[in-house]
Parts: structure tokens; C-alpha cells; sequence
């Protein structure tokens, strides 16, 4: 009898976990491009991040999850919030919501928000649960170039960075993720 291959390997998945632990910056397909993520407590992991993608540390970052109780520690919610960000989850949706106050100014920038994702991408997600973390997300590519979709230009783009890449197909959004701020429901991308 002929087996399917899993859409993603556990293996993959758990050296890609290890690297998390260790404080690596590992690429993993989201949604809709290629994301760039490492553990969100691990300070030099996200300089790390921020000097690969060339990003602000101001802008601050967006995290991604495989459930909401994930991401409960670092955000302050009311049952309004909570009524109006889950039903599009878990999905290509990106809520900024108010953070805790311990959350990390390498996290939130120069915001008193957190932007945050239930993702549903099953690499995505598996990386999240495997970790039992949320990780950060962002779009892989240095800050201002176009988003990357396929592993071998990321593997260009990236050749000098010391990165664990996480091969697999991208989701099917035509573009990144839309961004609402939570509490005035307004789209802010």
C-alpha cells in the first residue's frame, strides 16, 4: 500500500525546535510568505532576528501561536476583545492588542500593543505547539525588499545568515496577513 507523505516531517519540526531552545533565528512558510522567527523571551535571539532582517526595534514584532491560551500571558484581554479576535482564528488574521506590562520593549518597540496570530498553517503551527511557546513572526526578507515565498530564494537572500530553514509550501493568501488593531477594529494592513 502506498503511504502519503506527511505534509511536514515531526523530525523537521523537532531539530527546528532545538534550534528555538538554543536561541537560533530558524525560517519556517506561514499563510502567505516565509516568516523569520525565534524565541520571543530570548532577547539576543530577536537583536538577532532584527540585524538579519534589518528591522527597527521600534516597529516592534508580531507572534504567532498555535492556540490562544499561547499567547494569554503576554496580552490584556476583556471577554470584548476576546469575542471579536477569535472568531478568525485560528487564520491568516493579525490582532494588536494591549500588552501586559512585562512584555519586552524588543517585542512591543514603541508600543504599549502586541501584535499577535492563532495561525493556521500547519508548519506554523506545529513549530508553536512543539515549542509550547508562540514564537515571532515576521515576514522573511531584509526590511524593505519584497516578501520571499519559495525556499531557494530564501536560501539566496539569505546565504550569509546563520538560519534554520524549515522547508515547505507557503499557504495560498496572495499577500501577507491583514493586521486590526483590536480595540477599535480598525485594519491597519
Amino acid at each position: 500500500m502506498i503511504q502519503k507523505m506527511p505534509y511536514h516531517s515531526p523530525f523537521k519540526i523537532k531539530t527546528a525546535v532545538r534550534h528555538l531552545k538554543d536561541g537560533a533565528v530558524i525560517a519556517y512558510p506561514t499563510e502567505a510568505v516565509y516568516g523569520l522567527g525565534c524565541d520571543p523571551l530570548n532577547e539576543t535571539a530577536v537583536m538577532t532576528l532584527l540585524d538579519i532582517k534589518q528591522r527597527p526595534i521600534e516597529k516592534g514584532l508580531i507572534l504567532i501561536a498555535s492556540s490562544l491560551e499561547q499567547l494569554l500571558p503576554y496580552l490584556v484581554l476583556d471577554q470584548t476583545l476576546i469575542d471579536r479576535v477569535t472568531p478568525t482564528w485560528p487564520g491568516p488574521v493579525t490582532w494588536v492588542i494591549p500588552a501586559q506590562p512585562w512584555v519586552p520593549k524588543w517585542l512591543t518597540g514603541e508600543h504599549q500593543s502586541l501584535a499577535v496570530r492563532v495561525t493556521n498553517h500547519p508548519i506554523a503551527r506545529d513549530l508553536c505547539a512543539q515549542f509550547g511557546s508562540p514564537l515571532v513572526s515576521t515576514s522573511a526578507n531584509p526590511t524593505t525588499r519584497p516578501a520571499i515565498k519559495e525556499s531557494r530564494k530564501l536560501l539566496k537572500t539569505f546565504a550569509d545568515a546563520n538560519i534554520f530553514i524549515v522547508h515547505g509550501k507557503v499557504g495560498e493568501l496572495g499577500q501577507e496577513t491583514a493586521i486590526f488593531d483590536a480595540v477599535s477594529g480598525t485594519r491597519l494592513r
